[in-house]
């Protein structure tokens, strides 16, 4: 009776609050089809700070406020996250109640790999159910609040219920197995922990495009035609091993525009979302596309998973440290028994997710090396500069444009719309005639067509 009570507030919190913000329209996106500024225009005395800034101008005041408002506002966001998440760590150890699940488990099952994985995944579970009321917040009320999603609340509930189960098995094991380490490796469980992690994380990159993704969308076969034709040329072009084009209704969680090549050992595909073939013009997706061939074809499933593990090294290597105080101080009154104890990985958690939060700056590096490197790939495979500027901009409806150098360092996990439209420029000076470029803008792709039904092209 008090589950039925509570599912039926949460669906009408979510009505009410997509009813709120539905009132006042926002226009966010740039219109569809290729637009090309007339002083980004190639030509004598083209300048690639005028050019750039001509890319930025695209972008009413308002627009860019408002992107700035969303995007700044998920700093605030990262901290309340934080501090969410150690609010209902504490109360499920300094309670007991983390105590007395784990006892529970043993009685269950005396072989200790089961009760462990047992207790995991309950508290998978009540973590997921604890942190609901901030999910809805924000990621249904804000992606509302901003334009960023049309969904509705019971479409998005049944994304979560589905997204439930997996979380529960994926942590499961991946806390299972990092607490096996503990237990059977002394001092140097973090060394294996960060090997585990990675290893854990290549083999999610293989298995989510094929058993998870289409949990979640219908993924389809991209109909013959040209934008077909060209996905595949340019994959052929780069060495791309798949004949596997897929498109999926992506509008109906979120107004952004995307695409991947995802997958390991046999398992490559490219998938483009309605968004990309709906709202932009067949330059456009080439150019995103030479991005994403760029991340393949430059092994950053691979390198990313290496650099990363140091990032994930840092943090298990410190976790070790503190959390050898952390018993010592605190350990009897959390009734945590020792590092192994299962019923500790409330406090772990907390502890593991404070760290991570400070090497924030450090992951966030990483990854945008990664993604520039695959920015310049993609200006080299597509030759579409206009069009990867102009994509660029579209993001930035969205992300901060142009943030100062600390913050774009700190915050931001790939380079900022500004760096973006700015490399594209620099490219074009340099490669005056390797690119026809049209007088002003195109048609798009495909009149917006209905998520159920595939676009035509």
């Amino acid at each position: 009776m008090h589950r039925a009570a509570i599912a039926l507030l949460l669906l009408l919190f979510g009505s009410f609050a997509a009813a709120a913000f539905a009132a006042a329209p926002i226009v966010r996106d740039l219109p569809p089809g290729l637009q090309v500024p007339a002083a980004a225009q190639p030509g004598p005395g083209f300048d690639v700070d005028r050019a750039t800034d001509a890319y930025l101008d695209l972008l009413s005041p308002e627009q860019r406020a408002l992107s700035d408002r969303y995007f700044e506002g998920g700093y605030w966001l990262q901290l309340w996250d934080l501090l969410y998440m150690i609010a209902i760590c504490a109360l499920l150890q300094v309670t007991g109640v983390s105590r007395r699940v784990s006892d529970w488990t043993t009685r269950i099952s005396r072989r200790l790999w089961l009760s462990t994985a047992l207790y995991m995944v309950l508290l998978s579970l009540a973590l997921s159910l604890l942190t609901l009321p901030l999910s809805i917040y924000q990621d249904f009320a804000r992606e509302h609040q901003y334009g960023l999603s049309e969904q509705s609340f019971g479409s998005w509930l049944r994304d979560q219920a589905v997204a439930l189960p997996v979380n529960m098995i994926l942590e499961g094991v991946l806390l299972t197995a990092l607490y096996a380490a503990v237990r059977r490796t002394g001092d140097a469980w973090w060394m294996w922990a960060t090997g585990i992690t990675s290893g854990f994380l290549l083999a999610l990159q293989l298995i989510f495009p094929v058993f998870i993704a289409p949990l979640f969308n219908d993924y389809k076969p991209l109909p013959a035609g040209p934008v077909r034709e060209a996905v595949l040329s340019l994959a052929r072009a780069n060495g791309i091993p798949t004949q596997h084009v897929d498109w999926f209704n992506g509008s109906k969680q979120t107004t952004r525009v995307s695409a991947n090549v995802a997958g390991l050992l046999g398992t490559t595909r490219i998938n483009l979302n309605d968004n990309l073939l709906n709202k932009t013009s067949q330059p456009e997706i080439r150019a995103i596309l030479g991005h994403e061939m760029g991340h393949y074809v430059l092994n950053h499933a691979w390198k990313g998973a290496m650099e990363l593990s140091l990032a994930v090294g840092l943090a298990f290597g410190l976790m070790h440290l503190a959390s050898n105080r952390v018993l010592a101080a605190w350990g009897g009154r959390m009734q945590i028994r020792d590092r192994a104890d299962p019923a500790g990985a409330p406090a772990a958690i907390a502890l593991v997710s404070v760290i991570f939060l400070l090497l924030t700056p450090l992951n966030n590096t990483i990854i945008r090396n990664m993604e520039a490197e695959a920015d310049a790939f993609g200006l080299n495979a597509a030759r579409e500069p206009q069009a990867f500027a102009l994509s660029a901009i579209r993001l930035s409806s969205y992300r901060k444009l142009k943030p100062g150098a600390l913050e774009e360092i700190v915050f931001y996990d790939h380079p900022s719309g500004y760096a973006r439209v700015h490399a594209s420029m620099v490219w074009l000076k340099e490669n005056p005639t390797a690119v026809s470029i049209p007088d002003a803008s195109t048609v798009p792709v495909a009149p917006a067509a209905p998520a159920a039904d595939p676009p035509v092209h």
